[in-house]
């Protein structure tokens, strides 16, 4: 399935992240992700992160079989966390090999 963001709606701290999503042969489905602010400021995770995060919910919430209603929790924010800290780790080490003195 194809997902499009198309924006994002906002009642007091909560962002709804609006997407359509296409099948080649059917009509668009519209999907929300409702995301808390407050956990973005906690895990010091930049908002323009979201729209990116909440599109990576919705693929992994689609390829399951329930049909819950899609939201960024905790759990999916200390993922993104320990992804990024995986990331820059790799990021080091691969600058510490190449600038390691050969002997």
């Amino acid at each position: 399935m194809q997902l499009r963001y198309m924006g994002f709606d906002q009642t007091k701290n909560i962002r709804e992240y609006r997407f359509d999503g296409t099948a080649a042969g059917e009509t668009a489905k519209h999907f929300v992700v409702s995301a808390d602010l407050a956990l973005f400021a906690e895990y010091r995770v930049g908002l323009q992160e979201e729209p990116t995060l909440c599109l990576q919910k919705l693929a992994a919430d689609l390829e399951t079989p329930q049909q819950l209603p899609h939201q960024l929790t905790n759990g999916d924010l200390t993922a993104h966390i320990a992804d990024r800290a995986a990331a820059a780790e790799r990021k080091r080490s691969s600058r510490k090999s190449r600038n390691a003195p050969e002997y």
